[in-house]
């Protein structure tokens, strides 16, 4: 990445450490997570553009929320299963 624009890069860390902190719940292991989530930022450290930067950092966000979301489903379910016996 390019340091024309120190506050992008701030962003792409940011985000990072956050989805690193999301895969220690993920439900294969941080271990499957990590490996997969430092390959897909590697795939894109050539892009110096300041627009395909913000948008890999929206798309970022984007697997953030699906994550969280796959967290509630998980967590919806077994309380449904433990407290509905279903």
């Amino acid at each position: 990445m390019s340091s024309s624009n120190p506050e992008l890069r701030r962003q792409v860390i940011a985000i990072y450490k956050e989805l690193l902190y999301l895969g220690r719940d993920y439900p294969l292991g941080f271990s499957y997570f990590r490996p997969r989530l430092h390959r897909a930022f590697m795939a894109n450290a050539h892009i110096r553009s300041d627009e395909d930067i913000q948008k890999g950092i929206e798309r970022a966000e984007f697997v953030k929320k699906e994550i969280e979301a796959l967290y509630y489903l998980k967590r919806y379910r077994t309380l449904r299963k433990r407290y509905n016996g279903a």
